[in-house]
C-alpha cells in the first residue's frame, strides 16, 4: 500500500511539475545565448547584459512576456532551441547559414560582421595591408602554416575549417595543404590566452568581440581577415527560433525593424562604452 502511495504521489508531482512549466513557459521566453561574446553578450558580475539582451528585452515588453536568459556553450544553441524543448529562441550574434536555416527559423538580420585576426602586436610574420575601401587587414594566405584558435563552432570555426580542408572538389581553401593547426576552444578569451602562452599563434573571430578583447588584453592587435584586397570574410547576424513559433518571430522583426540599422548601432555603442 505504502509503495502504490509513493507511486501515485510521485505521478501527482510530475504532472504538477509539468503543468506548472507550460504555464510559466506560456507567460516567458526563454533565451539560450553565450555571454563571452561582448558587446552581444557578455557577464557584468553575475547579470548578463548586451546589444542581443537589449533586443530582447524589448521583444518580451512588446509581447508582455518575461524574459529569462541562461548562458550555455555556443555550440549547443542550435540544438537546444531546435528541440523546442526548454528554449524559445538563440541570441548570441548568431550568423545564418544554409546548415543552421534547416534546423530552426531566422529573424531577419540585424547586423553584418567582418571575421578578425587577433594577434600578438610583435608578431613578425604578419603585416597589415590596406585594402581597397581602407580597412588595415590581413590575409587568410598570410597564415599559412599557422595554428590557429577559434571559438567552438562559430562563424570563425567554419570558415577556418573550409580554409583548411577546402569545400569540394571545385575549393581547395586558401590554406589547404599547410602545416597548422586548427584549435577550438570554448570562447575567444581562452583562445587569446593561449596565444600568450605560445600555443597558438592566431585566434579568429567576429570583428566586435575582436576589438573588445584587444581592448582589455595588452599586447595584442586584431586586423579584418581579406581574402583579397577588395573581399572581406562577412556573415550577418540573426536570432534563431524554434521552427513554428511565428509569434515570437514576427514579434524580433517588428522590434528589429523599429530599432533600425541607427538603433542596432546605438546599442553596439552603448555596451562598447562608446556613447557620447
Amino acid at each position: 500500500m505504502k509503495k502504490l502511495l509513493k507511486v501515485l504521489i510521485a505521478g501527482i508531482l510530475s504532472v504538477c511539475t509539468l503543468t506548472c512549466f507550460t504555464a510559466c513557459k506560456d507567460d516567458t521566453i526563454y533565451v539560450d545565448t553565450n555571454a563571452f561574446f561582448a558587446p552581444f553578450e557578455y557577464y557584468d558580475g553575475t547579470e548578463i547584459k548586451g546589444v542581443d539582451i537589449d533586443i530582447m528585452n524589448m521583444v518580451g515588453e512588446k509581447l508582455g512576456k518575461k524574459v529569462v536568459f541562461e548562458n550555455t556553450d555556443f555550440e549547443v544553441i542550435i540544438d537546444n532551441v531546435a528541440s523546442g524543448k526548454k528554449y524559445d529562441c538563440g541570441a548570441a550574434g548568431i550568423t545564418i547559414t544554409d546548415a543552421r536555416k534547416e534546423r530552426v527559423d531566422f529573424s531577419n538580420p540585424y547586423y553584418t560582421s567582418v571575421q578578425y585576426v587577433i594577434y600578438k602586436a610583435d608578431n613578425q610574420n604578419l603585416t597589415a595591408k590596406t585594402a581597397t575601401d581602407g580597412t588595415s587587414c590581413i590575409f587568410w594566405s598570410d597564415l599559412m602554416g599557422m595554428d590557429i584558435g577559434v571559438q567552438r563552432d562559430t562563424t570563425g570555426h567554419i570558415y577556418a575549417g573550409i580554409e583548411i580542408d577546402g569545400d569540394g572538389p571545385d575549393y581547395p581553401g586558401e590554406l589547404h595543404g599547410t602545416t597548422g593547426e586548427l584549435v577550438p576552444y570554448d570562447n575567444a578569451q581562452l583562445a587569446v590566452d593561449a596565444i600568450g602562452a605560445n600555443r597558438i599563434d592566431v585566434v579568429i573571430v567576429d570583428e566586435l568581440p575582436a576589438q573588445y578583447i584587444v581592448s582589455k588584453n595588452s599586447g595584442y592587435v586584431c586586423k579584418a581577415l581579406y581574402y583579397d584586397l577588395d573581399t572581406a570574410t562577412e556573415e550577418e547576424y540573426a536570432i534563431c527560433v524554434t521552427k513554428g513559433n511565428t509569434e515570437l518571430l514576427n514579434a524580433i522583426n517588428e522590434v528589429l525593424a523599429e530599432l533600425g540599422e541607427n538603433g542596432i548601432l546605438a546599442l553596439v555603442a552603448r555596451h562598447l562604452g562608446l556613447e557620447n
